[in-house]
């Protein structure tokens, strides 16, 4: 958390308000995310100190609220982290897309938050770490966070978003809780909620004499203290990690049976070449609460591969059965401000366990990861969520119907537009969007496809509403939206001011049928299961699998489409039965999903079952089906 070193670049201050205004239709630039690349994970907002949660088929980042600070003369100062007193989060389904879900309002003491703190106790927090637990049946979920280096707080949900609450009123871990006493830091949390049920907590850092090369060498003031089964209380007294070189940034993860402490290297005196200064080194037990054996390092510090450096910190998590690291860099300060100044942004790259259970070095990029699903357009989408923008940010919204703690998009000016990445329109395509709007001033949203400047599908016109919070829908046609697609929303007006807000958006597909995911069908036989990838929906793993549903014909004849894939580069077949009667069969051939029509297909009307089975299964492929949809 503490920033103790920082490389500087050239020193310019690049201020988006002082750029002049782009003629109308120009969009502007991205700064600091380039469409195309998942790294930084955002760059609207700042967010240090990354902690991950995996819950119900999304990823969640925490992060410490890193904010600009201003010298008197308007310009930035170095980062002092007097802003660290909210929890931001974000979530993504896919690793691309992330949805903004605001900050927690966590430090409360004198008046923190302007009265809205739920800690009144805390005057800070910092470096937060979650965890999700059911007790009594429930899913419950604790957020950690250090009220500086002072304690380790802890708030409650229901839900990974909030509700937030605090439960004890004061901190759960101080320096007067038992074997907390020589910690020089008490910050930087992490959890681990064992197979078991059983949770442990994990902080500390610094060195108590930095003077003393010994104390460098084993500073002792890393801790693991075991956590009640409500997760808000502690049992018995703290354990000492005795972590080499340690600096901060505790982090913990389970990986075949081992236990993993991971942590930041100090940066003081002469180091030995296995504990290099400023990178993530990691030790390996077989208890929870160590001995921990000192193993290698895997993430180099953020200079190696930004330019610019400062602490490290990181989590590792498991998503989808692969591994990663989430860490923070300076580079959106950097692009931003022309140097990091202290101001950290999140990251996220793949991490490999070797076969031995080392870790191999990660390499940290602006590539980031690949997206994992294609996004729905025909569903409600969060306008804060993004993969891409230019210009624009978020605030809390009194728009009705969306998620907790719900946001808007806000200063929208000409040339600023939002973007998600891979939004499949079918082979159908799009008839209409629409967008949830609040305006004063008005202006045009053009929809775009795979860039600012790609082909226009479609333009929303957008009229005052009488308030900036004041919403009202907003419909409009588009055409050739068709397939998988980037999808750029760029906004044009006049004038300096905002131009409105967008709460959601949403697309209506161009057919006058029926489409059916295969995931909201009922599964059947001994394999069948959902899957996420290459879309979310079915997989067929064998013969007698199958998805179905049932659906009202008037008509006798339907022309009925299928998206699917195989698993390898084989063929796989599913058949089509409606009413109990094999109607005819789809194939798809290779991974890459496909759209296979069945023109004209006659069958009984009424209410039916409508049933995609695999029947031909020879052990050589399975079948993955998306969704199906008929005229």
């Amino acid at each position: 958390m503490i920033k103790k070193f920082s490389v500087f670049l050239l020193a310019f201050t690049l201020l988006l308000s002082c750029l002049p205004m782009v003629p109308v239709h120009a969009a502007n630039n991205a700064i600091a995310k380039l469409p195309g690349n998942s790294n930084p994970l955002m760059d609207h907002k700042l967010g240090a100190d990354p902690y991950a949660l995996v819950y119900d088929g999304r990823v969640y980042i925490y992060m410490s609220s890193d904010t600009y600070v201003y010298n008197n003369d308007g310009s930035i100062k170095d980062n002092d982290f007097s802003g660290l007193d909210r929890i931001q989060v974000i979530s993504s389904a896919d690793m691309v897309n992330w949805t903004d879900h605001g900050a927690i309002p966590v430090a409360g003491a004198n008046n923190k938050n302007n009265g809205r703190g739920i800690a009144k106790w805390a005057g800070n927090s910092w470096a937060p770490a979650i965890a999700q637990k059911k007790i009594n049946g429930k899913d419950k979920f604790f957020l950690y966070f250090a009220n500086g280096g002072a304690g380790i707080g802890v708030l409650t949900a229901d839900t990974p978003i909030g509700p937030w609450t605090d439960p004890l009123g004061r901190a759960l871990v101080t320096h007067n809780t038992p074997g907390m006493a020589g910690v020089t830091w008490l910050f930087d949390p992490a959890v681990l909620v064992d197979d078991d049920g059983t949770g442990y907590l994990y902080s500390g850092g610094g060195i108590p004499n930095e003077s003393d090369p010994a104390s460098i060498a084993n500073p002792k003031t890393a801790r693991v203290i075991k956590l009640g089964a409500d997760m808000t209380s502690v049992i018995g007294s703290a354990t000492t990690i005795d972590a080499p070189y340690l600096f901060e940034d505790s982090g913990l993860h389970k990986y075949n049976g081992k236990y993993y402490y991971s942590y930041c290297i100090n940066f003081a005196g002469t180091h030995p070449p296995q504990y290099p200064a400023g990178e993530i080194g990691y030790m390996v037990s077989d208890s929870p609460v160590g001995p921990f054996t000192y193993k290698g390092h895997f993430l180099k510090n953020p200079y190696t591969f930004f330019g610019v450096g400062g602490n490290n910190h990181h989590a590792v998590f498991n998503f989808k059965n692969e591994w990663y690291v989430v860490y923070h860099a300076q580079t959106v300060s950097k692009a931003q401000i022309g140097a990091g100044k202290g101001y950290r942004s999140p990251h996220i790259n793949k991490l490999t366990h070797n076969g031995d259970g080392s870790i191999a070095e990660v390499q940290g990029n602006m590539t980031g990861i690949a997206q994992f699903s294609n996004l729905n357009p025909y569903t409600r989408v969060e306008a804060e969520t993004m993969a891409w923008q230019a210009g624009v940010t978020t605030e809390p919204t009194q728009a009705s119907g969306g998620p907790i703690s719900n946001l808007n998009v806000t200063n929208v000016h000409n040339g600023d537009w939002i973007a998600v990445g891979n939004a499949d329109f079918g082979s159908g395509g799009a008839k209409t969007f629409k967008a949830n709007i609040a305006s004063n001033a008005g202006g045009k949203i053009e929809i775009r496809l795979d860039s600012a400047t790609g082909p226009l599908v479609g333009t929303l016109n957008v009229s005052s509403t009488g308030g900036t919070q004041t919403w009202k829908e907003v419909e409009t046609t588009v055409s050739n939206a068709t397939g998988v697609h980037k999808v750029f929303l760029v906004f044009t007006g006049t004038g300096t001011g905002n131009l409105f807000n967008i709460d959601y958006w949403q697309f209506t597909p161009n057919t006058t049928g029926t489409r059916v995911e295969a995931e909201d069908m009922t599964l059947g036989g001994t394999y069948a299961g959902k899957i996420s990838s290459p879309f979310n929906g079915v997989a067929l793993y064998a013969n007698d699998d199958y998805s179905a549903y049932t659906q009202y014909f008037a008509n006798s004849t339907h022309s009925i489409s299928v998206r699917g894939a195989s698993n390898n580069s084989s063929t796989a077949r599913v058949d089509l039965q409606i009413g109990g009667t094999t109607v005819g069969s789809f194939y798809f051939t290779g991974t890459t999903p496909t759209v296979q029509t069945l023109s004209n297909i006659t069958h009984v009307t009424g209410n039916q079952e409508v049933r995609l089975i695999v029947t031909t299964d020879n052990g050589t492929w399975d079948a993955y089906v998306d969704y199906l949809q008929f005229n």
